[in-house]
């Protein structure tokens, strides 16, 4: 990532290249380290609240896209679902998977171009995990595709979207450009020995109409947006006092390649 990339305001890095993105420099210097941020404290609850409202079981199989250090796939697998996790950065997948617990497990993989067909019985995208983060060209929508081509039909889909109403409402260092619904921020991030560099973040950036809309684009049922923050998942109405919205939904049925 080179040091003027995206200065200007509302540029957006063209990260269209499937197999690469602007976001893995900054897994590669964060490291193990990324599981400092606060916001990645309430795995459990998270974890206990989707497992609800998908009603997953143990023996169910779920596809984590955009899994980081694993820290979700982690705590599904202890409760004896099978997970399996992809992320595009291979410094976030070696560091799952040194330490995966038995039932999980990580590879490489660009969450725009999956290659599942109708093998989970759930998924989660969770913490701007993919989805949010592949805003060139509206790849966003190839995210949700992707998902619900991994899905069997009726399968669950648990994904949380940064909150646009919040955005605008009470980021003041950052900049919103209103016609992409991209967010862009300069910040700090520190690796495991606390050096720190400056990088950009680009987040795209969600309404609930916006996001029913995507979901039944793709052959979602949207059953409830919520609004929530990190480790406080609930469901409940979709407000602008949230960093973001939880979105469940459920695959609906489509006719795949050799079925009539």
């Amino acid at each position: 990532m080179g040091p003027d990339m995206g200065r200007s305001e509302g540029v957006v890095p063209m990260s269209s290249e499937v197999g690469s993105h602007w976001f893995e420099p900054m897994a590669d210097h964060m490291g193990s380290a990324y599981l400092r941020y606060s916001f990645t404290k309430g795995t459990v609850q998270e974890v206990d609240h989707i497992i609800s409202m998908l009603d997953l079981k143990p023996g169910m199989r779920v596809l984590d896209v955009g899994c980081g250090p694993g820290r979700h796939a982690y705590e599904f697998a202890r409760r004896g679902i099978s997970v399996h996790g992809i992320d595009i950065s291979q410094t976030f997948v070696d560091l799952a998977s040194d330490a995966a617990p038995k039932g999980a497990t990580f590879e490489r993989m660009d969450a725009r171009a999956l290659t599942f067909d109708a093998e989970f019985d759930a998924a989660v995208c969770l913490c701007q995990g993919a989805f949010g983060l592949m805003t060139a060209n509206g790849q966003d929508v190839d995210v949700l595709k992707g998902i619900r081509r991994a899905l069997k039909d009726g399968g669950g889909l648990a994904l949380s979207a940064f909150n646009a109403y919040f955005v605008v409402k009470y980021f003041e260092q950052a900049t919103f450009d209103a016609g992409s619904g991209v967010n862009h921020e300069v910040t700090e991030i520190r690796n495991q020995a606390g050096e720190s560099q400056t990088v950009d973040l680009w987040t795209g950036c969600y309404t609930p109409r916006e996001l029913r809309l995507m979901l039944s684009a793709c052959d979602f049922e949207p059953h409830s947006i919520s609004s929530v923050d990190p480790g406080g998942y609930v469901e409940g109405p979709a407000t602008t006092e949230s960093s973001e919205f939880l979105v469940v939904a459920f695959a609906t049925p489509v006719r795949r390649m050799g079925t009539r």
